[in-house]
């Protein structure tokens, strides 16, 4: 099989990675990829923007591509897939309108409404004094939310009132997201701890992935503002065999019966935001693909071949396949420009990625990187992914900082925090 990745991040490596570990494919293709997929087994880089449909289109149609796999979320909220469908392409992931799911909280927000699926209270708002209004009503600490897609940044957790109305400016006055902050939805702050709940869904059935917890804040103890994410593990201990299956049942479930009442099928990846609360799990947003950090320890525990179940998902024959994973847990430390999320620079030749990748157990996977005259350099905010498969999470957190040690560049940025909470609960 030849197959298409559309992206070029840490999600979209992962996926190269375990995608050519499948006796069924011969050739990957990745759009763009990154200075990582371009060294992986099988796997070419095309300059083709993952947001250029029909050029990605043109190239499934002349290569022959037997299965293209979606990674971000703009070109599927785009309708990638219905214009690959549409050409009688086979495409993994959501349609326009099921895309909706992340494409929209305001959207979103309706759906579990409707679907009876445990969230916190809120508004949604178009102007600011309304917004603000709302506000002041409520109180801090309060969450502020861009509705559209905002790579993750769109959101601020205000621990007062005045940071809150900040952030309402921020998006409707600064225009600090353009489009996906033309409207905002303001929920009430959930306290607990957060995980992420992923699986493969056809539309009909629910295969769940193993549980994770990502890492949103910038810096250490969950301090400093919002990023895509700065590492992540699993399994999460938060999540226990009872929540698990309650995410399945009452919220994976629902959520694709809903979806399917309003005609749409939903095909692709359920990622549901969790906030494990004291008065039980609630849902904090939904997103219609792989997480990112989370694809990097979630698939390096995938002991089963992907592309089976990608196809299943297509089919909606997802009834007839099981998938196997690997007991031990895995860590992955994102490695960071400094300044992100805010201002970084690019273009610093990257050192001991390759010492890195000899340690038994470890895995680099790229991110915001390209080679330059022979030298991987960092060319975006989030750019490795260093990922560590062990025996114990205590022994695991210590390979992936094992590993981050050897590796450098200027003015490297990371938490040296990644796994600590699953420590200190599996310690009480």
């Amino acid at each position: 099989m030849k197959i298409l990745v559309i992206g070029g991040g840490g999600r979209e490596h992962a996926l190269c990675w375990k995608i050519a570990q499948s006796p069924l494919v011969a050739k990957i293709y990745a759009a763009p990829g990154n200075g990582g997929t371009d060294l992986e087994d099988k796997t070419i880089n095309i300059d083709i923007k993952a947001t250029d449909i029909e050029k990605l289109v043109e190239f499934a149609k002349t290569e022959k591509i037997d299965l293209t796999v979606v990674g971000p979320e703009d070109p599927l909220a785009m309708g990638i897939v219905n214009a690959f469908e549409k050409e009688g392409l086979r495409a993994f992931g959501p349609n326009a309108d099921a895309a909706q799911l992340e494409a929209s909280k305001a959207f979103a927000k309706e759906i579990m409404i409707d679907a009876g699926i445990p969230t916190a209270a809120y508004g949604e708002f178009t102007d600011l004094a309304a917004a603000k209004a709302y506000v002041e009503k409520h109180g801090a600490p309060i969450v502020v939310k861009a509705d559209g897609l905002a790579a993750g940044k769109g959101v601020t957790v205000a621990k007062t009132s005045e940071e809150a109305i900040a952030a309402l400016e921020e998006i409707f006055v600064d225009n600090a997201f353009g489009e996906a902050g033309s409207k905002v939805v303001i929920e009430e702050f959930l306290d607990g701890e957060e995980a992420s709940y992923l699986a493969f869904t056809d539309g009909i059935t629910v295969l769940p992935m193993v549980s994770s917890q990502d890492h949103k804040p910038a810096y250490d103890n969950d301090t400093g503002p919002n990023t895509g994410g700065m590492g992540a593990y699993s399994p999460a201990p938060v999540v226990t065999d009872e929540l698990f299956n309650f995410a399945t049942e009452n919220i994976a479930y629902p959520l694709i019966r809903t979806m399917s009442d309003k005609g749409i099928t939903f095909k692709g990846i359920i990622y549901a935001g969790l906030m494990v609360t004291k008065n039980g799990v609630k849902v904090l947003e939904f997103n219609a693909r792989f997480g990112d950090p989370e694809t990097q320890p979630v698939l390096s525990r995938l002991k089963s071949d992907i592309v089976p179940v990608f196809l299943a998902c297509t089919d909606q024959t997802l009834d007839k396949v099981e998938i196997e994973w690997d007991e031990n847990p895995t860590v992955c430390v994102v490695m960071a420009s400094g300044g992100y999320p805010k201002s970084y620079e690019k273009g610093y030749e990257i050192t001991g990625i390759a010492d890195a990748d000899k340690l038994e157990g470890v895995k680099v996977f790229h991110a915001g990187t390209e080679t330059k005259n022979g030298k991987t350099v960092n060319t975006g905010g989030r750019v490795l992914g260093v990922t560590a498969c062990g025996k114990g999470l205590e022994q695991t957190i210590g390979l992936a900082y094992d590993a981050v040690e050897k590796i450098n560049w200027k003015d490297v940025h990371y938490r040296k925090d990644i796994g600590a909470k699953a420590l200190k609960r599996m310690k009480k």
